[in-house]
């Protein structure tokens, strides 16, 4: 299983969380495990990659910015917000980018 998402041709939309956690793990695991697996069952998503070391990134890739904004009302991706915010991360960002133009091998 390739670790890089395979994505469509361009335009679509790439969701950047980066962030920072806190020593203790409360579920973490599990839960961002389950927001994968959940992300990956939404209209107009398109993939996802992840790596953690002292910051963690993770890049969901999205058709358009209506499946982003729905993914995000998600009642149980709320909870995980919730979550993240009172429990897993000292600080993060989230950005949203228009992908004009990829390429790789």
């Amino acid at each position: 299983m390739s670790l890089i998402a395979k994505t469509p041709k361009p335009p679509y939309y790439a969701v950047i969380f980066t962030s920072q956690r806190t020593e203790d793990d409360h579920g973490y695991g599990p839960m961002a495990a389950r927001m994968v697996e959940l992300a990956a069952k939404q209209p107009g998503f398109l993939g996802i990659e992840s790596a953690r070391e002292d910051v963690g990134i993770t890049v969901s890739y999205w058709s358009d910015l209506e499946a982003i904004k729905q993914w995000k009302a998600n009642a149980e991706h709320q909870v995980a917000q919730k979550l993240g915010r009172e429990q897993w991360y000292s600080s993060f960002k989230t950005r949203i980018s228009k992908v004009e133009r990829d390429y790789g091998i």
